[in-house]
């Protein structure tokens, strides 16, 4: 169901890499709230999705741009403007990568080049998105810029190993960055802590079907869908929430708030 929240805006979509991702499903529903967009990934990225098909369901264009990269990013958002027609409304950040996990390293024996090359793609990159922004002067007042997390930045989740770190910093990022877009431009920036997804990226950490299955558990509604996440995020960059901003929004079904459920007790006295 469609409600017109975004028509006529325009924004920047990072990270749709397929049919699975938040990202693409966000797209798909900006497009039906009548929001029109570019979508943006890394060129490697994009040569192991399918966003060629995002695009043209959405009449959307693509610009490759690496997100650690200034010169990109000041690339992309000049041609976005250009393609759009004016200034945008809305960006969503959905980007996050680690080596260390991809390589089974342990938190405890972290290779530092991975690390940093980690932290760089998934927190520092929506510094340099923001920043880029920002010096360009690229976005409407009342804009609404949104980040995806999770909530290992605030608990230990162990196999989530240093994309924890990374998302604390993410989370960090946005109200230190929010304040001054706040207050000097009117725009919000936010973070959704989303619940355990299964994305491509997701995917990747061990141990993560257990994840999702004690978080299904755990939550009073059950674990949010990425069709969710989107339907949320669209509310995020609707007028409807034109005062919140520099917030950490729990989208879990209630998994942040519950200190255990009848559900696990009943799981564990089992044994």
């Amino acid at each position: 169901m469609s409600y017109n929240l975004l028509k006529g805006k325009r924004g920047i979509i990072f990270g749709a890499l397929d049919e699975k991702s938040i990202a693409w499903k966000t797209a798909e529903r900006v497009h039906e709230e009548g929001g029109t967009f570019v979508l943006t990934n890394a060129p490697v990225a994009m040569r192991m999705g399918q966003i060629n098909e995002l695009a043209k369901k959405t009449g959307s264009e693509i610009i490759p741009a690496d997100a650690t990269s200034e010169e990109d990013l000041q690339n992309l958002v000049e041609k976005s403007m250009e393609i759009l027609g004016g200034k945008i409304d809305f960006v969503l950040h959905s980007i996050g990568m680690s080596i260390n996990v991809r390589k089974g390293k342990h938190y405890t024996d972290q290779n530092y080049a991975w690390t940093q090359k980690g932290t760089d793609v998934s927190s520092m990159s929506f510094h340099k998105v923001m920043q880029t922004l920002y010096k360009a002067d690229a976005m409407n007042e009342w804009g609404s810029i949104v980040a995806l997390t999770y909530m290992a930045a605030q608990r230990v989740f162990p196999d989530y190993n240093d994309m924890a770190d990374n998302k604390a910093y993410l989370e960090s990022v946005a109200r230190s960055f929010g304040y001054f877009y706040g207050k000097e431009k009117n725009v919000r920036v936010n973070t959704i802590s989303q619940s355990p997804t299964p994305t491509t990226a997701g995917s990747g950490v061990k141990g993560f079907d257990g994840f999702i299955s004690f978080a299904e558990k755990m939550s009073p509604l059950g674990n949010a869908t990425a069709q969710d996440c989107a339907d949320y995020t669209v509310s995020l960059f609707s007028d409807l929430t034109k005062k919140v901003t520099m917030q950490n929004l729990f989208h879990d079904g209630g998994f942040s708030n519950t200190g255990v459920s009848q559900e696990v007790i009943e799981r564990f006295s089992e044994e």
